[in-house]
């Protein structure tokens, strides 16, 4: 996969360089281009902002600057994605669909009160919000967006089957994680889990799934 991150603020993404996303990008299995909106300024005193016709606090990312650092990426294959609180929650679902049905992606961080309408009309394939609520940009949701679709690409994770019984994954929360030791402050690792019988393991999990959803999500459970 090749994803192309338009942004203002290209250093932001350093933090791809590292843990699961670092090796993905050494070993191939992804291709990560940061492409710097200010790179297409109207001028050369990097230009990419004005007031919003109509008056308003705050200012727009101009429609030249974005629509030329879009058609410079831009492919046939390409699905194009503004990271926007009005779009619709980004889900296990829609990450697990995004990693299955398309080869390259560009991402667009609005900033300040965000981007002209036009660009969304002319451009942009989908938007998707991480929550309900508003940060200063959106390179936040990007880089969680790019973490979370890369999980599902092949050899990302050192094991693939791993999503598999993840939390969301059916709708459900995933079971309670134990390691050594078995005794911490006085809180035991359940005996099942030592036990060495496979078959009452998977039956605790399950259960537990379900115990964890009731307890702090309950809200999935209005789904099943």
């Amino acid at each position: 996969m090749r994803i192309d991150i338009l942004t203002l603020f290209p250093e932001m993404f350093d933090a791809l360089n590292a843990s699961l996303i670092g090796k993905a990008k050494d070993k191939g299995a992804v291709q990560i281009n940061i492409v710097n909106i200010r790179d297409f300024a109207v001028n050369d005193y990097g230009k990419v902002d004005d007031y919003p016709f109509g008056g308003g606090d705050g200012m727009v990312l101009m429609p030249a600057p974005l629509y030329d650092a879009i058609s410079s990426v831009k492919t046939d294959k390409s699905h194009v994605i503004y990271m926007s609180p009005k779009g619709a929650t980004l889900t296990q679902q829609k990450v697990e669909n995004i990693a299955k049905n398309y080869e390259h992606l560009i991402l667009i961080c609005g900033h300040y009160e965000g981007i002209d309408e036009r660009i969304i009309e002319l451009c942009v394939d989908e938007q998707i919000s991480i929550g309900e609520y508003v940060l200063t940009g959106g390179e936040i949701p990007a880089m969680a967006l790019v973490d979370s679709v890369l999980r599902f690409l092949p050899n990302v994770l050192h094991n693939e089957h791993s999503t598999a019984d993840e939390s969301f994954q059916d709708g459900l929360l995933e079971y309670p994680q134990y390691t050594r030791p078995r005794s911490f402050k006085g809180l035991e690792v359940p005996e099942v889990l030592v036990n060495g019988n496979h078959k009452e393991i998977a039956k605790w999990r399950e259960e537990q799934k379900i115990e964890q959803t009731k307890k702090y999500r309950p809200d999935l459970l209005d789904n099943k």
